[in-house]
């Protein structure tokens, strides 16, 4: 527990993206079996503790300290785990060498209701701040050190010499503490055999693009579709079990239980999930905010689903049967997506409609005049692309219709005045700047409404969870590449600004929409504004 305590303490205080994919290293190198295959199911939220709940430990603590001692605690602090860690009273347990990791995960798996919350006091007794914190974590599962899955994935792939999509496909077939993949990543055994019923296909991305960069390449290579308002999606159906992932790889099928309960095929569709609606007797879509409606919930009542019942905008055929389509050119995949949606239900699945066009100009007037308010732009693709994880320049392109809407990150929020007193609803938001390797955010704008009542509380949450420090009445929030809640900002223009680091000033900045599909490494650059002031 003690090197998995540390690790948590290093990576929380580290920013830099390669110094924590070092730290996450060597904690593999240095770290046995199974240790650090719990540690990396921690971090990456996989480690399923069913009998133990957070409500367990608060009641522990109410019995030990004063409940009104404890909320002031707990409100001025903003973490459960580090709250606990440092008012913890201990009475008189001895602390123990070093309590392993494994043990505790394992007895924690086994233990009952009842006996859980006994095994926690015990070893919050015998642990010091540090391995309190640690332990909390543990069983709440909300880590917040800045390491996301992918990272995790990518720091296990340097680890073992491997290419990370390597390990994003195997993953969900995989099971903590993993013996066998780290068997494979030392060497000692063969690749483990892909057990996922329905693996995940790591996504390929577009690079955000301009007409004077579009000028460096021949229209006639590409084909042009319409950039749709919802969340990238990846639905695959294969050996029985049907998923739907984001575009970062999480298992979202639990939000969307009426489009899995409509797949009746084996392939993997890459896509835009929508909410749709019928009208004149065709499905038309609904806005990004009536999607926001079903997005992180664990359950969906029958009236969410009815109300805002939600499709597949289809843009790719990815695996169909047991063939991979991948390797084969955008305009193929593209045939053979056509004659597969042709046996899907109309109202689940539709194809994305490849936009008529022989010049960039054409496509810079109809992206400006686009046919549906729900679409924010063009995409564009080479015809003979094949399908590959990442973002490489020039396969594919995202051309956004409105230049004035950035995304950016949320960096310092204040507590509001009169009925917002008690909530944070002053936001001050960045973009990156600085190296690829090692970026930075740079404030660029404040805002203070654009957002509902509802999401005015979601906020507000994120930022008591997310606070690292304090400014008087301002909050330090974690922003970093592979942490942070990202906005969408809608703004009416743009000037230099020698007062702002940045260097630019927003005018009427305003929340256009909260993105937490979104990582926060995805949100924009410093140059995307400088562009728009020119």
């Amino acid at each position: 527990m003690k090197a998995f305590a540390e690790l948590l303490d290093r990576l929380i205080l580290t920013p830099s993206r390669n110094a924590k994919l070092r730290l996450l290293v060597d904690y593999c190198r240095t770290t046995p079996d199974p240790d650090r295959g719990y540690a990396v199911a921690a971090i990456t939220r996989d480690l399923d503790i069913m009998n133990v709940k957070p409500a367990m430990v608060r009641t522990l603590m109410e019995q030990r300290v004063d409940s009104v001692l404890f909320q002031y605690s707990y409100d001025f602090v903003g973490d459960l785990a580090e709250t606990i860690a440092l008012i913890w009273p201990v009475h008189g347990a001895e602390q123990m060498p070093d309590l392993k990791l494994s043990p505790v995960v394992e007895e924690l798996r086994s233990a009952s209701r009842s006996d859980g919350p006994k095994l926690i006091e015990k070893w919050l007794d015998q642990l010091d701040d540090q391995g309190r914190y640690a332990l909390i974590k543990l069983i709440t599962g909300g880590m917040r050190v800045g390491v996301s899955s992918r990272l995790m994935k990518q720091a296990l792939g340097d680890y073992g010499g491997k290419d990370v999509t390597e390990i994003e496909e195997l993953w969900h077939g995989l099971k903590a503490p993993y013996l066998d993949l780290f068997d494979w990543l030392d060497g000692k055994a063969d690749k483990p055999e892909n057990l996922a019923p329905s693996p995940f296909r790591p996504v390929m991305l577009a690079t955000p693009t301009d007409e004077e960069e579009l000028a460096k390449y021949t229209p006639s290579d590409y084909i042009a579709e319409w950039k749709w308002d919802g969340i990238r999606v990846q639905l695959t159906s294969q050996r029985g079990v049907t998923r739907i992932y984001s575009r970062t790889g999480d298992d979202i099928s639990h939000s969307f239980p009426d489009l899995v309960a409509a797949v009746d095929f084996d392939g993997s569709i890459d896509g835009e999930l929508l909410v749709g609606h019928m009208r004149n007797g065709k499905v038309g879509t609904g806005t990004f905010s009536d999607l926001q409606q079903r997005l992180n919930r664990k359950t969906i009542s029958a009236k969410k689903q009815k109300e805002f019942p939600v499709f597949i905008r289809a843009y790719d055929l990815l695996q169909d049967g047991q063939e991979d389509l991948r390797g084969l050119p955008l305009v193929e995949r593209r045939k053979r997506l056509e004659l597969f949606l042709q046996h899907l239900p109309t109202e689940r699945f539709d194809l994305s409609k490849q936009i008529e066009f022989s010049q960039w100009n054409e496509i810079a007037e109809l992206r400006l005049n686009p046919p549906d308010p729900v679409i924010e732009g063009v995409m564009l693709k080479r015809k003979d692309s094949v399908y590959v994880p990442g973002r490489p320049k020039g396969p594919w392109f995202k051309w956004k219709r409105d230049p004035m809407l950035i995304d950016a990150v949320l960096m310092y929020a204040q507590r509001g005045h009169g009925k917002r007193s008690s909530y944070y609803s002053d936001y001050t938001f960045g973009v990156w700047s600085g190296e690829q390797d090692n970026p930075q955010l740079v404030p660029v704008g404040k805002a203070y409404f654009g957002f509902t009542d509802e999401e005015l509380k979601q906020i507000d949450k994120y930022v008591r969870d997310n606070t690292i420090d304090r400014f008087g009445p301002v909050r330090s929030v974690r922003a970093e590449p592979q942490h942070g809640l990202v906005l969408e900002i809608a703004f009416e223009g743009l000037n230099k600004s020698s007062r702002h680091k940045s260097g630019v000033a927003m005018r009427f900045p305003r929340i256009s929409k909260l993105r937490w599909d979104k990582p926060a490494s995805e949100a924009d650059w410093l140059p995307t504004l400088e562009m728009m002031l020119n």
